[in-house]
């Protein structure tokens, strides 16, 4: 099903320079580039590409908010979160509106995105007022012995584009809330909503320098942000590749990477199909697929393999491919060409090494861009394409028939990737066991590979490409503190 798309005006909230540096708006940038709106090819704004002597300001900026802020108590942080969420909720459809028509996600998920960044900052409110430190036994009688978390300093934090409001959350409020400033890079192609989120926070009396936003390129203003001695630990959600450059630049630092998944959905024989094939369509399809813990590829018991690869094509055939502002639409464009190019090759290939198309497996430009792929199923796809062992990042379920669990769980443990997994079968205790010998942050039983609520651990397993530490709720909080141990006299009667 299809939709023609029809674009609509940008709400004011966006008219500003572009970068906000010290509490002011500014642009004192020799170059530009344009805003593109993925569903029509069109420019809608544009915006300063910054140079590092523009990161170099927002940093010295922070640093400077940052020692004020760092004395602030607890609940006065906690507040202005409080404070910031009631603002961020009074502007949701504004927001939304620039989010879908800058990153392409239809408008419904637009919206919840952005709610959801409300309650990010909630939620970091009342997690960091029971923050607690500890009282230490010493072998010396007449020392006491704490500890206390106080902050780390200055967050250089560099976000991408296909969650442009909420994964910034997962930085910006725990940062605010533990005393900490922030430079930020957002995504390029994202940008524009970056300013209107910036818009929302900076009018409902944000600090001056306490968030500090930088639009440029990441090899010029996110590696001065992370390679600068000014800032004293990073947060990078993105690819597994440029998390790979950002730890080497960053050498040293404390660091919370996010990166890439491949998450394999292992399908027993005896999983509820039907269940199973919404999970996987569901993971596939929502926000087309541009989803770290996108269901990347289903390993499906051969008994049961043709049978499930019906019921998700079936699924696929029920997108609403379109327009993202149309009330009906489920899955608008991709974000931009190099998304739709490697997606359609993955899939070109695949099909050509024997893999069989079910659904999908063609661009629609019909309606307005290139950028307009439709949901697509494959199935015979095998463990040793491309397809099955990169990150696709588009709407795509490659299916994969193996013969029993050990086969199962040998293709599921051979990948670079382990950041989340899911096991479908109506033996909870054999899934829990399959669970517990895969190396991934996070493996859902008999529930798709995305699900995650934002007060839980999300991150990569140890010696992945998925990244190092979790984000959610009380642990990010953690990971933006350190612990200070302090010692002092202690009174010894006798």
């Amino acid at each position: 099903m299809t939709a023609k798309y029809a674009s609509g005006g940008l709400p004011e909230l966006v008219s500003s320079p572009g970068n906000f540096i010290g509490g002011a708006w500014e642009d004192r940038e020799a170059a530009h580039s344009d805003v593109i709106n993925p569903a029509t090819g069109q420019a809608i704004s544009r915006l300063p590409k910054s140079s590092r002597a523009t990161a170099q300001r927002a940093i010295a900026a922070a640093a400077k908010a940052q020692a004020a802020w760092s004395r602030i108590p607890v609940w006065e942080r906690a507040a202005l979160c409080v404070k910031l969420a009631s603002a961020i909720d009074e502007r949701v459809p504004e927001v939304a509106r620039v989010l879908s028509m800058e990153q392409g996600k239809p408008l419904a998920q637009a919206m919840g995105e952005v709610s959801k960044a409300a309650d990010g900052f909630r939620m970091n409110a009342e997690l960091v007022k029971y923050m607690t430190g500890e009282v230490l036994p010493a072998e010396t009688p007449d020392r006491l012995v704490i500890t206390r978390r106080y902050p780390r300093g200055v967050y250089a934090v560099i976000t991408p584009w296909n969650f442009p409001v909420n994964i910034p959350t997962e930085y910006l409020a725990p940062a605010i809330a533990t005393g900490n400033a922030v430079v930020w890079v957002p995504a390029p192609s994202t940008a524009l909503v970056a300013v209107a989120f910036m818009r929302v926070l900076a009018e409902a009396g944000l600090p001056d320098g306490l968030i500090n936003l930088v639009l440029g390129e990441g090899a010029e203003v996110g590696d001065e942000i992370v390679a600068n001695p000014g800032t004293h630990a990073i947060g990078f959600t993105g690819s597994a590749a440029t998390g790979r450059r950002i730890a080497e630049r960053g050498a040293g630092k404390p660091m919370l990477l996010e990166l890439g998944g491949n998450g394999p959905m292992i399908v027993r024989y005896d999983a509820d199909l039907d269940t199973a094939a919404k999970a996987a369509a569901g993971g596939a399809f929502f926000n087309s697929g541009q989803v770290c813990a996108a269901t990347g590829r289903v390993l499906a018991d051969g008994r049961i393999a043709g049978e499930l690869a019906q019921k998700i094509a079936k699924l696929a055939g029920a997108e609403h491919v379109g327009d993202p502002l149309h009330q009906g639409t489920t899955m608008g464009p991709l974000n931009n060409q190099a998304v739709a190019t490697k997606t359609a090759d993955h899939v070109n290939e695949a099909v050509a090494q024997g893999a069989k198309l079910l659904a999908g497996g063609k661009s629609l430009p019909e309606l307005g861009s290139d950028l307009f792929y439709a949901a697509t199923v494959l199935t015979d796809v095998t463990p040793d394409m491309r397809i099955a062992k990169e990150e696709t990042f588009g709407p795509v379920v490659p299916i994969i028939p193996l013969e029993g669990d050990a086969e199962l769980m040998r293709v599921a443990r051979d990948t670079d990737y382990g950041l989340s997994m899911s096991v479908f079968s109506g033996d909870v205790e054999t899934a829990m066991a399959m669970a517990g010998e895969l190396t991934a942050g996070i493996v859902n039983i008999n529930a798709s590979t995305t699900y995650w609520e934002i007060h839980l651990p999300f991150g990569g397993g140890s010696g992945t490409k998925s990244g190092a530490g979790r984000l959610g709720g009380r642990h990010t909080l953690e990971a933006m503190t350190e612990i200070r141990m302090i010692t002092l006299p202690q009174r010894v009667l006798c």
